[in-house]
């Protein structure tokens, strides 16, 4: 009777300790959530440097900014906005993405991590804003 109760109270404490991962991002006032849909097919020529292992695309059509995607091994994939998170929406806040950095041009210099989405470079409390993103066959879809 006392193990169960035990375990009871565990699982109620466990139940109310777990968070939503994305909670992080949905909290930042900065970025506001869009609900979108991408699909990339690999076959096509405008995609083919995600194909390979340590290759990027991206682009500004979706997204707050824009998204980049980022071929980690074939299996694993990243998928960020491209809106500094440490700043609201203006015109200097779009990052450009140079190799695994995406640099955002206002004047505090912010630098973040495509693979991680973690900061590298600059002050701010926020990592980029994470998009979700599965591989089937030759598609892949990015959404939030």
């Amino acid at each position: 009777m006392i193990k169960k109760a035990i375990f009871g109270i565990f699982s109620i404490l466990l139940f109310f300790s777990c968070t939503s991962d994305d909670d992080e991002y949905r909290n930042n006032p900065n970025l506001i959530n869009l609900n979108f849909r991408i699909q990339l097919n690999l076959d096509l020529p405008e995609y083919n440097n995600l194909q390979f292992p340590g290759n990027s695309y991206t682009t500004y059509r979706n997204g707050i900014k824009g998204v980049v995607i980022y071929n980690i091994n074939n299996t694993q994939y990243t998928a960020f906005e491209l809106s500094d998170p440490n700043h609201p929406p203006i015109d200097c806040s779009a990052m450009v993405v140079e190799g695994i950095t995406a640099k955002c041009p206002c004047d505090d210099g912010n630098e973040y991590n495509i693979v991680t989405g973690e900061m590298t470079k600059g002050t701010g409390q926020y990592a980029m804003k994470p998009y979700r993103i599965e591989r089937r066959g030759s598609l892949i879809e990015v959404y939030n």
